[in-house]
């Protein structure tokens, strides 16, 4: 586990991780696509505890499945399911025990009854936690989510604020940097509203060899950028 810098300004980063490259790490090794998943939620868990001590960030978004990732295996997608359903199970405790607020976003009338079922129990045991929020993306997609909190106004003014205010988390800041794994070079989708003026780190690494270090050299490269918001 890396050092975090000194407590300065209030924990206030958005950051978040589009986690590629799980199965190119798999095929490397001969391994089913699903061992890289696998991997992956091992890893995601270091990078979490390291942004529960980080100073800088608030809040961590993690793309743990797109609207288009249904195009996949059927096998591949239900164990993907099962490990999310495993790992919610076995953190909900901790969850609370670490002062971290849950939360979910995308649609939930695709995903297995018993995992949405988990989704909404966390969501509620943890809605009064105020140190940080993890932010799982499940069935997610940007367009998607726009379309669905335009759906909803329902007579409303198509603007700015009213839109915001139906997405699915209007409470949770706009991201503030954007990280991607295994040398992609493209936004496919990613909460294309809460992004707008996210800053982008891309890094070479497929994700199951993502480390807490790397997380933290982006937040400290993050850290060095000046941003003018378009001024």
């Amino acid at each position: 586990m890396p050092d975090v810098p000194s407590p300065s300004a209030k924990k206030s980063l958005h950051v978040a991780i589009i986690p590629d490259g799980n199965r190119r790490w798999a095929k490397k090794r001969a391994l089913r696509p699903w061992k890289g998943h696998e991997q992956a939620i091992e890893n995601f868990r270091s990078l979490t505890d390291w942004c529960l001590q980080s100073p800088d960030v608030s809040t961590l978004t993690v793309w743990c499945f797109s609207t288009e990732n249904w195009k996949r295996d059927p096998k591949e997608i239900a164990e993907l399911m099962s490990l999310l359903e495993r790992y919610l199970a076995k953190e909900r405790k901790s969850f609370v025990e670490k002062k971290t607020r849950f939360r979910h976003s995308g649609r939930r009338d695709r995903l297995p009854p018993s995992l949405v079922k988990l989704l909404t129990e966390v969501e509620e045991e943890t809605k009064d936690q105020t140190s940080f929020t993890l932010h799982l993306a499940v069935d997610y997609g940007g367009k998607d989510e726009v379309t669905r909190a335009i759906a909803k106004l329902k007579g409303e003014d198509p603007t700015e604020e009213n839109i915001r205010h139906h997405l699915d988390h209007p409470e949770l800041p706009d991201i503030d940097l954007i990280v991607r794994t295994s040398g992609e070079q493209r936004t496919s989708n990613f909460f294309l509203w809460q992004s707008a003026y996210a800053e982008w780190e891309f890094c070479k690494k497929y994700f199951p060899d993502f480390t807490a270090e790397d997380l933290a050299k982006a937040v400290e490269d993050f850290n060095e950028r000046q941003r003018r918001f378009g001024a």
